[in-house]
């Protein structure tokens, strides 16, 4: 037992209890550190993915081994035309509030470099899931402009979901490169090329720089833990203190 007497109040606290607490303690002060890090980090990745978007746009039509990593949202240029005949319908897609599709065509670069998924943008689901929406688009050769990116990836990712159907354009919830690739015929980059705003054979586009929780979440987040502490820390005091009555 640990006990201490001061301006008339009494602190008493059994050393098991006293252990808890500061395990405990230690324990919040930890998530909260951990949290403003975490903040840090998503801030420093946020300025640097706003600078490869600032960046001059890079042609990588005879470009080979192309790290999409380092790459991400850098403008690129790249030269080929679309492989109209055989797209891919991403399901499941919401923009407003209103379901749809995301549109990802084939473009295969002049180089003969890999096939690349171009993402058009969102389309609206019609009156029935029977009825596909109208994606048609020239097979000229052309130039496309847009930014390197991962593919979408899903909240909750159901088993067969990125698996394509039968019939060309293919509807899938989840993008498999390698999966697509064998349907095709040919081979197909680990990325995909957001169409930019200002280009023809598109529909609506709305990309963002974004990671999943936000630096101003992560330093909220902080602020709960540290908060949490402060009110462990009354909590333990004002139980194991007593007012001393003197006779």
């Amino acid at each position: 037992m640990i006990k201490l007497t001061t301006s008339g109040i009494e602190f008493r606290c059994s050393l098991a209890a006293l252990s808890g607490y500061l395990l405990l303690f230690s324990l919040l002060c930890s998530l909260g550190f951990w949290q403003l890090n975490r903040g840090k980090q998503k801030t420093i990745l946020l300025a640097q993915q706003q600078q490869a978007s600032n960046a001059e746009a890079l042609d990588i039509t005879r470009q080979v081994g192309i790290d999409s990593e380092v790459l991400r949202y850098r403008p690129v240029l790249v030269s080929g035309h679309y492989d109209a005949p055989h797209q891919i319908l991403i399901d499941n897609q919401t923009l407003n509030g209103k379901p749809g599709y995301l549109v990802l065509t084939p473009f295969l670069p002049d180089s003969g470099q890999p096939g690349i998924l171009v993402n058009r943008g969102w389309v609206p689901l019609g009156a029935s899931r029977e009825v596909l929406p109208d994606i048609g688009i020239s097979l000229v050769a052309q130039q496309v402009r847009g930014r390197i990116n991962r593919f979408p990836e899903p909240g909750l990712k159901l088993k067969g979901a990125e698996i394509p159907g039968e019939t060309w354009p293919v509807r899938v919830q989840v993008i498999d490169s390698q999966l697509l690739a064998d349907k095709l015929g040919y081979a197909l980059a680990d990325y995909q090329i957001e169409l930019d705003s200002a280009q023809p054979d598109g529909y609506q586009r709305q990309w963002k720089i974004a990671v999943a929780i936000p630096p101003e979440k992560h330093r909220a987040y902080a602020v709960q833990w540290f908060g949490l502490a402060l009110t462990l820390t009354a909590l333990f005091i004002w139980i194991s203190s007593r007012k001393i009555h003197r006779g």
